[in-house]
């Protein structure tokens, strides 16, 4: 099984629109392992990582990060997913466990999982200090369309956005993906339609990447020389950043924490994993920091 997804950037239509197509099969795999997700989770949570991935692709290095939250008020609760400059992307659903019948056309029903009685809020940070922060309201809970209606009014960048996420019988995902059209400023009113029937070819996009690659999917809108980049799941918590978190309790309460639950343990949302401090461990922790600050 293939452990990194796949960006490919390239421009098209005499250099008038920036196109990107997406392979995130491995994200959603490894995050369906990750946290137990139910086939309607599993594509909502892999469509917006899909998304997080693109929008990541414009930070200039890999000390900028973003990130985006989907609060709909829907059966799979708030849906939070970030990323950086590197391409390494995480997230995480409230509810993972959540089930859904499938909607009337058979598709999985994303935007009742995602809900749309809310808001999608971009926070972009790009290492200034100043953190950029977009929202708007949700439309339909599909990731897609909220995608671009957020393109529309917090950056004025119309953007055509196909997203997504094939679950097999065995709940494992054979094909997740995207495409994305952004005309560039100044596009004539004819790219502009051009763009808006183009991305309706690709409502079917998971089976596309499933079926051809994401190499094949952008030849087939124009075939033409593309940057490629790696895309991964990767979570930046650590033992090291928990132990900081363990630090900022203060010896005393530490240990009374410790003695009446028997260990501390810091839980990561984003990759679901867990932290555990033992009564040892904490004294060490302690005894290393008094005995550098001796120094």
């Amino acid at each position: 099984m293939q452990k990194t997804g796949k960006i490919l950037k390239t421009l098209v239509w005499g250099n008038s629109v920036s196109l990107a197509v997406l392979d995130t099969t491995a994200l959603v795999n490894e995050a369906i392992g990750r946290h137990g997700l139910t086939p309607v989770c599993a594509a909502a949570l892999g469509r917006a990582m899909t998304a997080c991935a693109y929008l990541c692709s414009w930070l200039k290095d890999g000390e900028s990060s973003l990130s985006m939250t989907f609060d709909g008020g829907g059966a799979g609760g708030k849906l939070c997913v970030a990323g950086d400059g590197e391409l390494n992307i995480r997230g995480f659903l409230e509810n993972p466990n959540c089930v859904l019948p499938p909607r009337a056309d058979g598709k999985l029903d994303v935007g009742g999982c995602v809900g749309r009685d809310g808001y999608l809020t971009v926070v972009r940070d790009d290492g200034s200090g100043l953190p950029f922060t977009g929202s708007c309201a949700l439309l339909t809970g599909e990731i897609a369309e909220d995608l671009s209606a957020y393109f529309l009014t917090s950056e004025q960048r119309p953007t055509a956005v196909a997203l997504g996420v094939k679950i097999s019988p065995d709940g494992t995902c054979v094909g997740a993906g995207g495409v994305f059209l952004q005309p560039l400023p100044n596009a004539s009113e004819e790219i502009l339609r051009r763009t808006e029937e183009e991305i309706a070819n690709y409502s079917a996009i998971s089976s596309l990447i499933a079926e051809k690659g994401a190499e094949e999917v952008l030849r087939g809108i124009e075939n033409r020389p593309f940057d490629e980049r790696e895309v991964r799941f990767r979570c930046r918590c650590s033992r090291e950043k928990s132990e900081a978190a363990v630090l900022t309790l203060g010896r005393e309460d530490a240990l009374d924490l410790v003695s009446r639950q028997g260990k501390i343990s810091v839980h990561c949302h984003y990759c679901n994993t867990e932290y555990s401090f033992t009564e040892e461990d904490i004294k060490k922790l302690f005894e290393k920091r008094e005995g550098e600050e001796r120094r």
